[in-house]
C-alpha cells in the first residue's frame, strides 16, 4: 500500500513561513501516519527539523539553483523522486503555481491557499472601508489540508518544551537569567517604513522601562547592517540593552533566547511571529497594516496590539503602500506610554 506523503510548499519571508508552523504541527500530530515534507527556503530548516517525527524538510534556493523555469523544472524532477501523493500550496505565487501545475498534470491531488484578496481590498479601501476581522493565515492554511482530506484542529504551544530552549547554549553571549530580572525583547524594525515605530519614540520606551525596572535586561533584535548599527548604538548608550541579533547571529539561537523572555515588543514583523512560536506574549505595534488582515501572531491577544485609530487605517495588507498623508501618522500618533502600559500589564500578570 502506498504511504500517504504530502508536500507543503511555502517560500517567502521569515514571518510568513513561521506562520505555517502551528498548522504543520497540528497536521503532524493529528495524522501520525502521514509523511509530511515542507519545501521552503534554507533558513526555515530550524522551524521544522525537530517539529514532529513525521515532518521532514527540503530546502530550495529558488533565487539561485532553482531560478526561472529551467530551475523549477529541475526542482520538479527532484520532487517527483519523493513519491508525493498530495500537494499543498500554501503560497500561491508564480513559482508554486508552476510546480502545482506540473503535479496536477501528473494526476496528483493538489490544493492551494485562498488569500481572500477581495476581502483584503475592502479592508484597505480608501472609501467605504470594511473594518472586519478576516480569516487568519493559520485558518487559511488549515483549509488547504481540509481540501486534501485532512481536516485539523489547530493545537500548538511552542517549538520548545515547557521550560523553553536550552539557554546554556547561549551562555557566552547572553549569560544566565537572574530571578529578580525582567527580560524584555524589543524588535523595532520591519520590512517597510509604514510598519516601523519612530526610533526616537522607541528609545523613549526603553528609557521608561529602565526607570520602572532598573534591573531589567532588554534584548534587541534586528536583521540587516543598518538595523544592527542602530541597535549597537542603543547597546552602547544603555547598560540594560544587549544587541541579541548581533551576539547570536542566527534564528535558531534567537528563538532559544526569545523562549526565556517575559515578553516581546515588536512591529508587525517576523519577530512577532518568532516570539509567538515559543509561546511568548507580544506587544505588537501596528501602523499601515492591521491585525484584522489575519496576520496577528499565533495565539497572541488583540488586547496587546497597539494602534492609533485613524480613518485611513489600514491602507495596506503588507505595509508596502506609500502613505497618502505623507506623515505616517498611524505610527507617529502612537505614544510611548501606550506601549509601556501594555508591557506593564503583561509583567503584572506573571
Amino acid at each position: 500500500m502506498k504511504t500517504d506523503h504530502i508536500l507543503i510548499i511555502r517560500f517567502s519571508a521569515i514571518g510568513d513561513i513561521a506562520m505555517t508552523v502551528p498548522v504543520v504541527y497540528s497536521l503532524a500530530m493529528q495524522y501520525p501516519h502521514l509523511r509530511i515534507t515542507v519545501l521552503s527556503r534554507p533558513f526555515a530548516r530550524c522551524f521544522f527539523d525537530n517539529l514532529a517525527p513525521n515532518v521532514g524538510f527540503m530546502e530550495a534556493d529558488v533565487k539561485g539553483e532553482y531560478r526561472g523555469v529551467k530551475g523549477l523544472n529541475a526542482l520538479y524532477r527532484r520532487l517527483m523522486a519523493k513519491n508525493f501523493t498530495e500537494i499543498a500550496d500554501l503560497h500561491d505565487i508564480l513559482r508554486s503555481k508552476y510546480l502545482r501545475l506540473r503535479f496536477n498534470l501528473g494526476m496528483h491531488k493538489v490544493a492551494h491557499v485562498n488569500k481572500h484578496h477581495r476581502e483584503k481590498r475592502m479592508l484597505t479601501a480608501k472609501n467605504n472601508k470594511q473594518l472586519v476581522q478576516l480569516p487568519t493565515a493559520f485558518q487559511n492554511y488549515a483549509d488547504v489540508f481540509a481540501k486534501l482530506g485532512y481536516p485539523i484542529q489547530l493545537d500548538f504551544t511552542s517549538i520548545f518544551p515547557r521550560e523553553g530552549g536550552n539557554l546554556h547554549l547561549l551562555a557566552s553571549e547572553i549569560g544566565e537569567r537572574k530571578k529578580f530580572q525582567q527580560w524584555i525583547g524589543i524588535a523595532p524594525f520591519a520590512a517597510h517604513p509604514n510598519k516601523v515605530y519612530p526610533l526616537d519614540k522607541m528609545e523613549e520606551v526603553i528609557t521608561m522601562l529602565m526607570k520602572k525596572h532598573p534591573s531589567c535586561r532588554i534584548f534587541l533584535f534586528g536583521g540587516n547592517d543598518a538595523e544592527k548599527y542602530v541597535l549597537n548604538k542603543w547597546e552602547e548608550k544603555y547598560a540594560c540593552c544587549t544587541n541579541a541579533s548581533d551576539k547570536l547571529g542566527n534564528i535558531e539561537k534567537e528563538l532559544i533566547l526569545m523562549s526565556h523572555l517575559d515578553l516581546m515588543v515588536s512591529m508587525d514583523s517576523a519577530n512577532m511571529h518568532l516570539a509567538s512560536l515559543v509561546n511568548i506574549p507580544v506587544v505588537s505595534v501596528w501602523g499601515a497594516t492591521h491585525p484584522y488582515a489575519g496576520f496577528l501572531g499565533w495565539n497572541q491577544s488583540l488586547d496587546n496590539a497597539v494602534q492609533a485609530d485613524l480613518p485611513c487605517r489600514p491602507c495596506s495588507v503588507y505595509g508596502k503602500k506609500k502613505c497618502e498623508r505623507g506623515d505616517i501618522a498611524c505610527m507617529g500618533q502612537i505614544q510611548p506610554q501606550w506601549i509601556v502600559d501594555k508591557v506593564e500589564a503583561i509583567l503584572a500578570a506573571k
